[in-house]
């Protein structure tokens, strides 16, 4: 007489693979998405640097921040500068001759981010909506 072994994973194996996936997706997801977030905020970061640096350029050249008494073009106008944008950047209020603020305001799923808009002026001055550690 044979006797047939099975060999398997029974449903109660299974549940438990399941269980086991399912609590290290919930702990693991938050952590992706909350790393995300400040790769994005780091990239806003540096783009916002990045202009500052082109208005500075500009200030040497003609010791007026401003394009004809006008807010100068920005050479991009999102971060990332290229694909989606995840911050729209622009001047806060006018650009005066020797004064500007710069900021970042966060769009599409980095609108969860709590530092929220992220500014930077002609002094280096740097903020957030939340202050504390989002520079």
């Amino acid at each position: 007489m044979k006797t047939h072994s099975n060999s398997g994973f029974t449903l109660i194996e299974m549940m438990i693979a399941v269980a086991i996936i399912a609590i290290i997706a919930a702990i693991a997801l938050p952590l992706y998405q909350s790393q995300m977030e400040q790769t994005r905020r780091t990239t806003a970061q540096a783009d916002l640097l990045e202009l500052t640096q082109w208005m500075e350029r500009r200030y040497s050249n003609g010791f007026d921040y401003r394009d004809g008494g006008n807010n100068p073009i920005l050479p991009f106008d999102q971060s990332p500068q290229n694909g989606d944008a995840f911050y729209d950047i622009s001047f806060v209020g006018n650009v005066a001759r020797n004064a500007f603020t710069l900021q970042a305001v966060p769009t599409g799923p980095q609108t969860n981010d709590d530092c929220g808009t992220l500014t930077l002026d002609e002094q280096g001055n740097r903020g957030a909506d939340q202050a504390a550690g989002c520079w």
